[in-house]
């Protein structure tokens, strides 16, 4: 069965509870506590797996219905930095979610977000349950990536279409602005935070870099096998917009993130090229990526 899910040009059902219908997400979460000390915190690892691949997985985060092959594949790392005698706890995270590549059998990461300042509540034995009106630290972190993740995979299947998630990414920000938890301020992390990267992401100054998730996996992977030619035109086309964009930018982050993921799988795609297309390439890619630039080196073969 071939994954449907074209998110601009159908029209979705609402949901009704109907029994067939799967939810959202396929998510595995995986929890690291070897740098924890003491016997008290032996229940964390499996509680707070099983505890948020529940809170994920089973949660309806939007009214689109989904096949059981359109849910989003994602994982979790979770590695617990400290623990305290009240059971808070401080974590550093990194979460990766893929799309299918269609016409094919293969899979992309679509993004891969890491972020080093988690701080929340968890002893033995509590429930998680959503509010979308209050916010919870551990939850809010969940809900705060889970629809960020749904947004960045809408925008790839339309222009911009993740906006009603990033939309709701923002509101649990705004919610976390009147708590004092670590990472939802402007000035966390050097601004490299939830609080810039949910701002970015809503700012008509960075849509091109939206669209670039949209034209990379709509027009170049997923048409990569029926033309490749064509679909490596339009790679460079991009990559000359997000050159461009970069240029007009005050900060990197949306950036950094976009070539963060897809670096390696860019030069895949350019590598069996014509060579002046390449070159072409790789000199946009000096300027742009400079951070990656050694993966890029296969382009001046």
């Amino acid at each position: 069965m071939k994954y449907i899910k074209i998110k601009s040009l159908i029209v979705f059902l609402i949901f009704f509870g109907g029994s067939t219908q799967a939810q959202e997400f396929s998510c595995s979460v995986e929890v690291n506590d070897e740098q924890l000390e003491g016997n008290s915190f032996d229940y964390v690892s499996l509680s707070l797996k099983n505890d948020l691949e529940a809170y994920i997985n089973e949660y309806r985060w939007t009214e689109i219905e989904f096949e059981e092959i359109e849910r989003l594949e994602c994982q979790i790392s979770i590695i617990l930095l400290t623990g305290n005698q009240d059971f808070t706890f401080s974590a550093e995270t990194i979460l990766q979610v893929r799309r299918p590549i269609y016409n094919t059998d293969s899979q992309t990461t679509t993004i891969i977000l890491s972020d080093g300042s988690w701080q929340f509540s968890y002893p033995e034995g509590r429930s998680l349950i959503h509010d979308d009106l209050e916010f919870e630290p551990l939850t809010g972190f969940v809900d705060y990536y889970m629809y960020l993740i749904l947004g960045f995979d809408f925008d790839t299947f339309s222009p911009l279409g993740g906006t009603e998630f990033y939309v709701k990414s923002q509101n649990v920000v705004d919610l976390a602005q009147n708590e004092s938890t670590i990472g939802w301020t402007r000035n966390t992390n050097n601004g490299r935070n939830r609080f810039v990267l949910i701002s970015d992401l809503l700012n008509n100054n960075y849509e091109t870099v939206r669209s670039a998730y949209y034209k990379y996996h709509s027009l170049v992977l997923d048409r990569f096998v029926t033309n490749p030619t064509r679909a490596r035109n339009e790679l460079v086309t991009i990559l000359e917009e997000i050159r461009d964009a970069k240029r007009r930018s005050t900060n990197n982050y949306l950036f950094d993130l976009f070539f963060g993921t897809k670096s390696k799988e860019i030069a895949s795609v350019l590598e069996d090229g014509e060579s002046d297309l390449k070159f072409e390439a790789y000199n946009i890619l000096r300027e742009t990526d400079s951070a990656n630039l050694s993966v890029y080196d296969i382009l001046q073969n």
